[in-house]
C-alpha cells in the first residue's frame, strides 16, 4: 500500500449492508465466528478455537477496563432536555459531550428529577471533529441514573448491561467496551490455561479516541483523542518475555505499541496506527470487523496492508456479523520476534495473496 493510497480516509471505505451489523451478541460468547488469516489461506473457526492457533509461551493480552454508565438524560433549569456523555475523568470533573451543545451555557446546572447532578464549567475543546465540554459531577449518586452508552448503530437495541462488559472487566473507566474481549468466556480462559498460554491484563479507558469519526479527508489531519492507559511493571515484563504477543482488540494494540514506542507504563495514548507503522510489540491481533472509514480499519490495514479488503470481502460473502456485537478475525502484524516468525505477516511487506 503506497503512501498516497493509504493517506486518505476513503482508502478504508467499504460497503456494509445494514443487515450485516450484529444486533445481538453470540451465545455463548466464544461461539462467535473467527476468520483466521495467519498463512496464505483463510480459515473459518470459532473464537473458542483461539488456543489451537497459539503455542505455549505466547501471551494473550486483554484490556480489563470496565464500561461505566456514562450516558445521562438530564434537564436544564428551563426544562429543556440535554444528553451528557461523560468521556474521561479529571478528578471530580469529566470531559464530556453535551447535546445540544450550543444551548448550554458555562456555569449552568443540569438536573435529574429536580436534583442538580452536573455543573457545566468554563471552556470547551475541539478535537477529533467534535466539541467537548468540562462538567463537574455533583456527587457519586449521579451514576445511579446513568446508562451504558451503546454505539449509535445499536440505537433501540435492548441488551443486558452485563453482556456489554467483558467477563474480566475490573476497573471502571471506559465509555465503550473493548469489544474483541466480549468474545471471551470462562470456557475459553480455561482452555488457554490448559494449554499453558498466559493471559495478562492491561487497561486502556476506551473513550472518544476509539470511536470518534474521521472528519478530515487526509489522515495526517486527524488528531486522535487521548485515552488513559495503565500497565504494571510485572505485566509488561511478562509481555516482553513472551514468545508472541497476542493483542485482544485494538485498545490493547494501541496501549502496548505506545509503550514500545517510548511511552511510560502509565500515561495517555494518542497513537494513530496507519499503514507504514512499525509494530514493535504485538505479533497477532484478534479484532472485530469495524465501521467503514474508521481509524480501526486503518489499524487493520497497518497490520495486513491492502489485504484487509480480502478479509472483509470474505467475511461479507460468508455471513460473518460486523461491528461491536459481531464476529472476529485473527491476523498477524508482520513483527517477527526471535523464534516466532509469523506466516503471512503484514507491516512493511504487506501480503497481497488472500
Amino acid at each position: 500500500m503506497g503512501g498516497e493510497e493509504w493517506s486518505v480516509i476513503d482508502a478504508y471505505d467499504y460497503d456494509l449492508p445494514p443487515e450485516r451489523i450484529a444486533r445481538i451478541p453470540a451465545e455463548p460468547r466464544s461461539s462467535a465466528k473467527l476468520l483466521v488469516g495467519l498463512d496464505q489461506s483463510l480459515h473459518v473457526a470459532k473464537v473458542a478455537d483461539l488456543g489451537s492457533y497459539l503455542s505455549e509461551g505466547d501471551v494473550v493480552v486483554v484490556n480489563d477496563s470496565k464500561v461505566i454508565p456514562a450516558r445521562f438524560h438530564v434537564q436544564r433549569a428551563t426544562g429543556g432536555a440535554v444528553e451528557v456523555l461523560l468521556l474521561s475523568p479529571q478528578g471530580a470533573q469529566f470531559e464530556a459531550l453535551v447535546r445540544p451543545n450550543s444551548r448550554v451555557h458555562d456555569g449552568e446546572l443540569l438536573y435529574f428529577q429536580a436534583q442538580p447532578v452536573f455543573r457545566v464549567l468554563e471552556g470547551s475543546t475541539e478535537g477529533s471533529g467534535l466539541v467537548t465540554r468540562r462538567v463537574e459531577v455533583l456527587g457519586d449518586a449521579v451514576f445511579d441514573h446513568g446508562e451504558i452508552p451503546l454505539p449509535p448503530y445499536l440505537e433501540g437495541v435492548e441488551i443486558d448491561p452485563d453482556r456489554y462488559q467483558t467477563v474480566y472487566a475490573n476497573r471502571p473507566g471506559s465509555v465503550a467496551a473493548p469489544t474483541a474481549g466480549l468474545h471471551f468466556d470462562a470456557q475459553l480462559l480455561e482452555d488457554l490455561a490448559r494449554r499453558n498460554i498466559e493471559v495478562v491484563r492491561v487497561e486502556l479507558e476506551v473513550g472518544l479516541g476509539t470511536f470518534a469519526p474521521v472528519k478530515e479527508r487526509e489522515l495526517a489531519q486527524h488528531k486522535m483523542h487521548a485515552e488513559r492507559y495503565r500497565v504494571t511493571e510485572d505485566a509488561y515484563d511478562r509481555i516482553r518475555a513472551a514468545r508472541r504477543v497476542v493483542a485482544i482488540g485494538t485498545t490493547v494494540v494501541r496501549t502496548l505499541e505506545t509503550i514500545a514506542h517510548g511511552g511510560e507504563l502509565c500515561g495517555s495514548s494518542q497513537l494513530f496506527i496507519v499503514p507504514g507503522f512499525e509494530f514493535r510489540c504485538v505479533d497477532l491481533i484478534l479484532t472485530n470487523f469495524h465501521v467503514p472509514k474508521s481509524t480501526l480499519v486503518a489499524l487493520v490495514a497497518a497490520a495486513v496492508g491492502s489485504s484487509w479488503r480480502s478479509l472483509y470481502g470474505y467475511a461479507l460473502a460468508n455471513d460473518f456479523r460486523f461491528l461491536s456485537l459481531g464476529d472476529a478475525m485473527l491476523i498477524p502484524t508482520g513483527r517477527v520476534s526471535e523464534g516466532a516468525a509469523i506466516p503471512g505477516g503484514g507491516g512493511a511487506h504487506s501480503p497481497e495473496h488472500w
